[in-house]
C-alpha cells in the first residue's frame, strides 16, 4: 500500500515529525542517507511501525509514495537542501510536491521556488522536538494550491488551540520561512529579557536559583503566562544530580544560536523596520560567547554586578517591567512582518500569525490571544498603541524604567530591556532629535533637509554658500 506522504531526514526533528504523522493515522515513507538510522527508527517506532515504510534508496522511497507525491525535507538548511532537491527531482513527476520544513533562510526559499521544476513549499516549523512530536506551530509559504494539497496532514499534526489548528498558509514564496525567522527573533528577545530579569534577581537582589524559580512559577499564573516563563521556572528550580546544588549554577554562561535571530536582524535593516530588542538579544548572545574576554574585563575593571540595597526593587516591579518588555518586543516583530508584507507583496495575515503562535511554538503565550484580537481590529496599527497593550504600557513603563535604571546603576547588563525602553520613549516623542542629524548631514555633505515651515525637502543651511 502506498504511503500518504514521505519524509527525508531522520534527525531529532525529522524523527519526531514522522512519528507525529504516523500517530495521526497517515502512512509515511521515510528515508535517511544512513540506512542504519532508517532501520533503527523503524524498529523503535513501536505500535506506529505499521504505518511507517522504511526505505534505503531514493528510488525505493519515491516508489513507496502515492501519486501525486508529497515529500517533506527535514535536512540541515543550506547547500544540503539544494543537493537533496537535485537528487530527488529526476525521480519525481511534474505534480510531485517537495516541502522544505527546515530552518531555511527565506531568500533561499524564494530562489528554490524560482528554480523549481515542480511544486515546492517552504514551511516554518516551531516547537522543538516536543512540538514536532506532539504538535508544532506550522507557517506555510508558496503557492496556495500546493499548501491546500497537504493542509489536511499539516493541520492534523499541528498544535491545537481550543481545537483550532496552529497551521496556516502565510503567503507566496518564502513567506512561511520569513515568519518563522521573525518568530525566532522574538524568541531571542523574550529569552534575553527573562535572562536579564534573572540577573537582577540573582546579582542585584541576592536570590538563589530555587527562589528565582519560585518567582517565575508565580508569574506564570498571571499576564506573563507562557512557555518560556514556565520552563525558566523549571530550569531555575532543577537540582544538579552531580553536585546536589542548583543545575543553573553549573551551566556555562555562553548561549548558542543557529542563525535565525541574526537573519531577522539583518532583514530588519534591509526593511528599515526597527527591532532594537531583537538586535540587543542577538548582540548579547554574541557577547556571551566571549567568556575569556569578559574575564579579562573583570580583571581590569572589577566585577560589574553589585548588590542592591534592600527594597530597591521588588518582584512586582520586575514583573511589570518584563510585561512591558514583552509587549514592546512583540510589537517590533509584528511591525517588521507588516513591513515585509508591503515590501514583498505577500499580504501576510498578521492576526492569523498571532493565532498560529498560540500553541506549539516556543513563544506561545497568553498575550497572543489579545494580540490576535488587536491585529484583527487594526492590522496596520503598532501593537503598542492598541488599547489593551497601551494600558499595560501606561501602567508599567515606570517599572521598566526603574529596572533598567537600577540595573545600570549596579552594573547588571540589561540590553534588551533597555532597548525596549528606548524604543518606547522614541515612539512616544513627537519631536525627536534627528533634526540635529539632518543639520550635520547637510553641513558635511549638503544632503538637504526639510523645514517645519516649508514643504520643500531640499533645504540647506547657510554653510551651503
Amino acid at each position: 500500500m502506498s504511503s500518504d506522504i514521505g519524509l527525508i531526514g531522520l534527525g531529532t526533528m525529522g524523527s519526531a515529525l514522522a512519528l507525529n504523522i504516523a500517530e495521526k493515522g497517515f502512512g509515511i515513507a521515510v528515508y535517511n542517507r544512513t540506512a542504519e538510522v532508517t532501520r533503527d527508527f523503524h524498529s523503535e517506532a513501536g505500535e506506529l511501525a505499521s504505518r511507517v515504510t522504511p526505505t534505503e534508496t531514493l528510488e525505493d522511497f519515491v516508489a513507496a509514495l502515492a501519486k501525486p507525491r508529497a515529500i517533506i525535507l527535514m535536512v540541515p538548511a543550506g547547500e544540503i537542501v539544494d543537493a537533496q532537491i537535485a537528487a530527488l527531482r529526476p525521480l519525481l513527476g511534474p505534480d510531485d510536491l517537495i516541502i522544505d520544513a527546515g530552518n531555511a533562510n527565506f531568500h533561499d526559499t524564494n530562489r528554490r521556488m524560482r528554480e523549481a521544476t515542480g511544486p515546492f513549499l517552504g514551511i516554518g516549523v516551531s516547537g522543538g522536538e516536543e512540538g514536532a512530536r506532539h504538535g508544532p506551530s506550522i507557517m506555510g509559504g508558496g503557492d496556495r494550491a500546493h499548501w491546500d494539497r497537504v493542509a489536511h496532514i499539516l493541520e492534523a499534526i499541528s498544535a491545537k488551540y481550543e481545537g483550532t489548528p496552529c497551521a496556516t498558509w502565510m503567503g507566496e514564496e518564502g513567506a512561511g520561512h520569513f515568519v518563522k525567522a521573525v518568530h525566532n527573533g522574538i524568541e531571542y528577545a523574550d529569552m534575553q529579557m527573562i535572562a536579564e530579569v534573572y540577573g537582577v534577581l540573582r546579582d542585584g537582589m541576592g536570590y538563589d536559583a530555587p527562589a528565582v524559580g519560585t518567582v517565575f512559577d508565580r508569574w506564570n499564573d498571571g499576564a506573563l503566562k507562557s512557555y518560556l516563563i514556565e520552563i525558566s521556572g523549571m530550569v531555575a528550580g532543577t537540582t544538579d544530580p552531580a553536585t546536589g546544588g542548583p543545575l543553573l549554577d553549573v551551566i556555562v554562561d555562553a548561549a548558542g544560536q543557529k542563525g535565525t535571530g541574526r537573519w531577522t536582524v539583518i532583514e530588519a535593516q534591509h526593511l528599515a523596520a526597527p527591532v532594537p530588542a531583537i538586535e540587543a538579544a542577538v548582540v548579547a548572545r554574541n557577547l556571551s560567547s566571549r567568556r575569556e574576554t569578559r574575564a579579562q574585563g573583570e580583571a581590569v575593571f572589577g566585577a560589574a554586578p553589585t548588590p542592591m540595597p534592600p527594597g530597591t526593587l521588588d518582584e512586582d516591579t520586575l514583573e511589570q517591567a518584563l510585561i512591558c518588555g514583552k509587549i514592546l518586543c512583540y510589537a517590533q516583530g509584528f511591525t517588521m512582518i507588516a513591513a515585509a508584507s508591503e515590501a514583498f507583496g505577500w499580504a501576510l495575515p498578521l492576526p492569523e500569525i498571532a493565532r498560529v503562535w498560540r500553541e506549539g511554538c516556543i513563544i506561545r503565550s497568553e498575550m497572543l490571544n489579545d494580540m490576535a484580537d488587536a491585529l484583527t481590529d487594526d492590522p496596520a496599527r503598532n501593537l503598542m498603541f492598541a488599547p489593551y497593550f497601551a494600558d499595560h504600557l501606561k501602567a508599567g513603563h515606570t517599572a521598566l524604567r526603574q529596572v533598567v535604571a537600577q540595573a545600570a546603576l549596579h552594573g547588571i547588563a540589561a540590553p534588551a530591556l533597555a532597548s525596549g525602553l528606548a524604543y518606547f520613549d522614541a515612539m512616544r516623542t513627537a519631536r525627536g532629535t534627528a533634526n540635529m542629524i539632518q543639520g550635520q548631514r547637510d553641513y558635511f555633505g549638503l544632503h538637504g533637509f526639510a523645514r517645519l515651515d516649508d514643504d520643500s525637502t531640499d533645504q540647506h543651511g547657510p554653510w551651503a554658500d
